[in-house]
């Protein structure tokens, strides 16, 4: 990302604390939000704060703890919501999801359209392609935008995302990584969907995944 070309926020929201990224153009100020797992309000604040109009919520899958927010902002700025195909049969399960966790019942959210793999989202003078990258859960995608890329639980710093629930599968991430983001830059920086940002030469190198 052009850092002079956007304002950028990361927020930890949710009982899980998921990282929950606010993209904003300077050039028209439309902003996208991905992952919005909690703390509506909060996200709604910094929204005010910077002048930015919510044009998109991107979610990189549909577990509960990521979509906790959607329906609250969805409500609250008109924005639509895009989540990859595969996903949307996850929503139908959230009550279950959260039960699993002893987490309380969510709001569900109401899908515009789904994401599809190669498609790109403009934003200012940005532009986001989604990356199908199946594993995690069925249509777990990652958002690459520029020299950055975001990731959901399909990449951390020093691990992978969980292959056991809901439809994931342990073959399958481990080839999405390989195959659709070990090819990217060495220098890509990696934002997770929870814990500290990495790069891709780094994970590379020394993740105990592939090393």
């Amino acid at each position: 990302m052009k850092l002079q070309n956007i304002i950028f926020e990361t927020l930890a929201v949710g009982p899980l604390e998921v990282n929950c990224y606010i993209i904003g153009s300077k050039k028209d100020h439309n902003a996208i939000v991905i992952d919005a797992g909690g703390n509506p309000e909060e996200i709604l604040n910094f929204l005010k704060k910077h002048n930015l109009t919510l044009q998109y919520i991107l979610n990189t899958h549909a577990h509960f703890d990521h979509v906790g927010g959607v329906r609250s902002l969805q409500d609250s700025t008109g924005a639509k919501f895009l989540l990859h195909s595969e996903d949307i049969p996850l929503l139908n399960y959230l009550d279950d999801q959260t039960n699993t966790f002893g987490m309380p019942s969510i709001p569900l959210p109401k899908v515009d359209r789904p994401l599809v793999d190669n498609e790109e989202i403009p934003l200012g003078d940005e532009i986001l392609r989604v990356i199908h990258t199946p594993g995690h859960s069925p249509g777990s995608v990652c958002f690459l935008i520029d020299n950055a890329v975001f990731v959901g639980d399909t990449l951390f710093a020093g691990s992978i995302g969980r292959a056991d629930l809901y439809g994931g599968s342990y073959v399958k991430i481990i080839n999405s990584i390989k195959t659709c983001l070990f090819t990217l830059g060495d220098s890509v920086i990696v934002y997770p969907g929870h814990g500290l940002p990495t790069t891709i030469g780094e994970e590379k190198q020394h993740n105990p995944f592939f090393s």
